[in-house]
């Protein structure tokens, strides 16, 4: 799982800063949201959030790499994760929106083997970004509408606003989910809210199954090199740079070389056989979804076509 790096204060010292930083606390080791239940973030942790949020456009502002006509707009700022306001393809301007990020980024950690959560109440906050990297926004969700790490690693959210809203209040659009499976040598661009990092690589192909730790996820996207993505870009999505739609929700890769342990994912093939590729990173598509939501956003995984997990 692609977990956030405390790296606030080598930002700071890069950018030559001469002020003390605030620093935030560290993640938990897991990679989830440290805090617990749906409490609402208090002014001091939305403080806290905005603060590393800077030293995080500072460090990308160094580093980041520019992808053509792909950018910010739309994606979210989790705690410690990144994230997208995402539209089915037959969302209307008037339906809640929705967020999508990854079940390893629940603000109550990560879901059992097995488990899928549905239809729970929350109050989690994204900061929403404008074309350039700025957060303009404070959303709240009141809904985590689905979530798991079965099969897939996906969460979403339900927020309080309607797209006709945020819009409205912001000129942002929702990006849109695209019901079709990618094909290899898609080029895609990895969008990170987190980091307000855009990572430009091809679909390279698919792992029939990817083991990491006790999770076991189907028919993985694997990247090219290029998208060498670091911890704090889970959740971010999978842009297809001809479409601008989204295809797959960003969520590990391979650091150490390790054979199918916690940020070591493997590959396994039909037949059992298991490969590693370490500094290889993946993302799990999300048009099955697409299949799920009905009119007003609703989920219905009793839908024709609803393949996802279900409790």
């Amino acid at each position: 799982m692609r977990k956030p790096l405390v790296v606030a204060l080598c930002a700071l010292a890069l950018a030559g800063a001469g002020a003390t930083p605030a620093v935030a606390a560290a993640p938990s080791p897991t990679g989830a949201d440290a805090t617990t239940g749906t409490a609402p973030a208090t002014p001091l942790t939305d403080l806290v959030n905005d603060t590393v949020g800077a030293v995080a456009d500072t460090l990308s502002g160094l580093t980041a790499p520019k992808a053509g006509a792909v950018n910010f707009a739309g994606t979210v700022s989790l705690s410690n994760c990144s994230g997208s306001v995402v539209r089915m393809p037959d969302s209307a301007a008037s339906d809640p929106a929705l967020v999508l990020t990854n079940g390893h980024c629940l603000e109550s950690g990560f879901p059992a083997p097995g488990q899928v959560l549905t239809d729970r109440a929350s109050s989690r906050t994204f900061g929403l970004l404008n074309a350039s990297g700025a957060k303009v926004a404070t959303l709240r969700a009141n809904r985590l509408v689905y979530a798991t790490m079965t099969d897939t690693d996906a969460a979403i959210y339900r927020l309080s606003s309607t797209y006709a809203q945020i819009k409205s209040a912001y000129g942002i659009d929702p990006l849109t989910l695209s019901g079709t499976r990618p094909a290899a040598g898609t080029a895609i661009s990895v969008v990170s809210g987190y980091w307000k990092r855009i990572y430009s690589c091809s679909v390279d192909g698919f792992a029939y199954r990817l083991k990491e730790g006790d999770w076991t996820w189907k028919d993985s996207v694997r990247y090219t090199s290029a998208c060498d993505t670091i911890g704090g870009t889970s959740g971010s999505p999978v842009v297809d740079d001809a479409t601008g739609e989204v295809v797959a929700v960003n969520n590990t890769g391979n650091e150490d070389g390790g054979r199918c342990t916690v940020n070591n994912p493997c590959e396994v093939d039909e037949n059992g056989g298991v490969t590693l590729r370490q500094g290889i990173n993946y993302a799990q598509q999300t048009y099955p979804f697409t299949a799920c939501f009905t009119t007003g956003n609703r989920l219905d995984l009793s839908a024709s076509g609803c393949t996802v997990p279900k409790p």
